[in-house]
């Protein structure tokens, strides 16, 4: 009983301690190369770009990520336990992180990968703040989680 009072409440929580802890995180190693990025866009008529959250268990997926990225598609490492990484990938539109999510999909069901979650966020403009395109990254990443999305591809577009 309480445990099924405990899982409803995680289910509703949007930012508990663990996802706060991982929103700072991920604002603390994204916010200097979001900035170069959005300094690109506002002076140097930089295109749009995608920003990824990725996750799988039972894979090297910092290296299957290597594999598939492109050389101007910048990876970091979120956290190396969980196995989240997050892929900035240059002058892309929504359509071309979604195939790229869809490969890397295959290749994961290739090597049995198991809980893989991805979700990414289309920028296109840089009237939004970084803090804002962050927390809304990893607040779809967090809500795919509790929700049980694994295997599928979430996106949204911050125009």
């Amino acid at each position: 009983m309480i445990e099924e009072k405990r899982k409803k409440r995680k289910k509703n929580l949007r930012f508990n301690e663990t996802g706060i802890k991982l929103a700072l995180s991920v604002l603390d190693k994204l916010e200097k190369p979001l900035e170069l990025l959005f300094y690109l866009m506002r002076n140097e008529n930089e295109k749009s770009f995608v920003i990824m959250l990725l996750s799988a268990k039972n894979v090297e997926l910092e290296n299957i990520i290597n594999e598939e990225k492109r050389d101007t598609d910048i990876l970091f490492e979120m956290d190396k336990e969980k196995s989240l990484y997050a892929l900035i990938c240059q002058e892309t539109k929504i359509d071309g992180g979604y195939r790229f999510a869809e490969r890397m999909h295959g290749s994961l069901a290739k090597k049995e990968a198991q809980d893989v979650y991805s979700v990414e966020i289309e920028v296109g403009s840089s009237k939004y703040t970084i803090k804002e395109v962050t927390f809304k990254l990893i607040e779809t990443y967090l809500k795919a989680v509790n929700d049980e999305r694994s295997g599928e591809i979430i996106f949204h577009s911050m125009q």
